[in-house]
């Protein structure tokens, strides 16, 4: 029996010898290609940097992530970099998304501008429409107050219900509130009887006015004359009632930590490809027909007037 026993395991190790060696081997081999697959797997290079942008969402945000969509192609083929587009919620996000270093370009108005540029040190307005220097805005009013186009500003409206754009917007409410305190001695809060609203956008107001739920707001000229020249407003329903004086408004402005990210003397490439675009449609998103250079001091004003109404410290 014992002479049996020992027969059956030389037959076992002979046999299970070489499968232990043949299945070492296999794992061995795979920890060691794995091994070099994990090693290929690596990078040679680290990813190379992206020039993330915003804008302020003064129109209809799907249709502004839409219509920047070629302008961020256009600026990738021009810089050889990778440019891309993300939407702001609302005025102030797109200011504290400069401000953290989210983005390092930005489609700002007067004021959100001058708001980024204070809390960068370092920042530049770089770019503007070649309207933004002589800006204005339009005061609305439905058909049913009775109140005709006039040069001067609108008198008797304090009784009416009246609404802002967005609390951050230059033409939609920082330079209509200091023409209102100009014209009246008094803050808006004061002067209107009714609760003054904001309404977020001017393409808001205007829809707000029109429908009658507020009967006078001020919006920014040129999304009121595209409403009107697309179809989507009546003029003779929201009638502009006054034309303020004009100022300076909307400006690309730029991060310092660009000339870190993509090299000394980018932000001079950056103007520059953006002051030489020629073909409107690339700016339908702004909207402008060109841009032309822009300096902080050109905005000076705008901190002026903001300081005075508390907007910035």
């Amino acid at each position: 029996m014992i002479a049996d026993y020992s027969r059956r395991v030389r037959r076992y190790h002979a046999y299970a010898g070489p499968l232990l060696a043949t299945l070492l081997l296999t794992i061995i081999t795979g920890c060691s290609d794995n091994a070099v697959n994990t090693t290929n797997s690596q990078p040679d290079h680290p990813p190379s940097p992206v020039l993330n942008f915003t804008a302020i969402p003064d129109q209809n945000s799907t249709e502004l992530a839409e219509k920047f969509a070629p302008l961020a192609a256009h600026l990738s083929n021009e810089l050889d970099i990778t440019v891309n587009y993300i939407p702001a919620r609302d005025y102030q996000a797109s200011v504290e998304m400069f401000r953290n270093g989210d983005v390092h370009l930005a489609w700002f108005g007067g004021l959100t501008g001058v708001q980024a540029r204070e809390a960068v040190p370092g920042a530049r307005a770089i770019a503007q429409g070649v309207s933004d220097p002589v800006y204005f805005s339009y005061f609305i009013a439905h058909e049913s107050t009775g109140i005709a186009l006039g040069e001067d500003f609108p008198s008797d409206i304090s009784a009416l219900r009246f609404t802002f754009g967005s609390e951050s917007s230059t033409s939609g409410r920082l330079m209509p509130e200091f023409f209102i305190r100009d014209a009246t001695g008094k803050g808006p809060m004061d002067f209107f009887t009714n609760p003054v609203g904001f309404s977020g956008s001017h393409d808001k107001t205007v829809e707000l006015v029109e429908s009658g739920q507020y009967q006078l707001g001020a919006v920014n000229y040129k999304v009121y004359d595209r409403r009107v020249k697309e179809g989507s407003t009546d003029p003779n329903v929201a009638k502009v009632v006054w034309k303020t004086p004009t100022y300076a408004d909307y400006n690309w402005t730029v991060h310092p930590y660009v000339e870190k990210m993509f090299g000394q003397g980018f932000t001079e490439r950056l103007q520059t490809a953006l002051i030489s675009i020629d073909n409107p449609s690339l700016l339908s998103a702004l909207p402008r027909e060109r841009l032309i250079a822009a300096t902080n001091e050109e905005f000076e004003g705008i901190r002026v007037v903001a300081k005075q109404l508390e907007m910035i410290r």
